[in-house]
């Protein structure tokens, strides 16, 4: 089954308003055994052309991930990217800077961490931070290098910087595939509480989840001005639904899919000298 994902994607120039974006759509599944059947599908394609990406190494994958506590950020990674070889895929989860990476510009750390050609990056939160979470507690951008809170502009030159490094990367060979998880915020309430309930699930529980959603409305607008201003036809943004946490990995799997599809991968041919050198080989083998 394929899965019509462009819906999910922000136009370049769109203004984002997100109640308009659903966090809950019709299941595309029918059942937990045909959801395990569909996400083992996409799993199956993405470790082929995961191959593909490495064998060209003309390309490299760099997908962010965004979003509030408990959308299932974790989750959709370990499911969507289960099947794909280790050794050609990192992931990055950024927390706070430490004093070495405050005394660098805001995209200083994460650029460390892109992936070479024929590799896949995944960042589990990313430089977007710096205009979501440091939006929202404004005081953080006292103890980063460079001018303070105090700058006029500050927020359109870091939505400026950002575009400017990913047309450069996309120039460069590196597809961008931008995804925001968009959980309701009775979902998010759900989830906290079982992360309460369920002793299996008490060390994922982290009291700073339930402070920061005094701020909801402030993060919502954080996320709106973002998305808008950063969404690009190269590197666009995708807000899907993530109340369901099965719809979620699907859409998200099937994303990656149609991303990498679009490169046109193939394997090297072996030129007439390589050719003719390998039948050397073959011959002084065979003996």
């Amino acid at each position: 089954m394929k899965i019509d994902a462009r819906k999910f994607q922000v136009p370049e120039g769109e203004t984002v308003h997100l109640r308009k974006w659903a966090t809950r759509v019709k299941p595309v599944y029918h059942s937990k055994k045909d959801y395990q059947a569909l996400l083992a599908d996409h799993v199956a394609q993405l470790c082929e052309q995961q191959k593909l990406l490495y064998a060209s190494n003309s390309h490299a994958l760099l997908i962010i991930f965004q979003a509030m506590d408990a959308a299932g950020k974790d989750g959709a990674i370990a499911h969507v990217m289960s099947g794909v070889d280790p050794q050609g895929c990192q992931v990055y989860s950024y927390k706070h800077p430490s004093a070495q990476e405050l005394r660098h510009d805001f995209l200083w750390r994460t650029t460390r961490d892109l992936p070479e050609r024929g590799q896949i990056g995944i960042y589990n939160r990313s430089y977007y931070e710096e205009v979501l979470i440091v939006r929202v507690h404004p005081n953080l951008l006292i103890s980063e290098a460079g001018p303070g809170p105090e700058r006029k502009h500050v927020w359109r030159d870091r939505y400026r910087s950002i575009v400017d490094q990913e047309a450069h990367l996309t120039r460069n060979g590196t597809r961008i595939i931008k995804f925001f998880l968009h959980l309701s915020k009775e979902e998010q309430r759900k989830r906290l509480l079982a992360r309460i309930d369920d002793a299996d699930k008490n060390w994922k529980f982290d009291l700073g989840d339930v402070q920061e959603r005094k701020y909801w409305d402030q993060y919502m607008e954080a996320y709106e001005e973002c998305l808008s201003a950063t969404s690009t036809k190269a590197a666009p943004w995708h807000i899907v639904p993530a109340d369901d946490k099965k719809n979620t990995r699907l859409f998200v799997s099937q994303i990656i899919l149609d991303a990498m599809d679009d490169l046109k991968l193939s394997y090297p041919r072996a030129t007439q000298n390589q050719k003719r050198k390998l039948a050397r080989i073959r011959k002084h083998l065979g003996k």
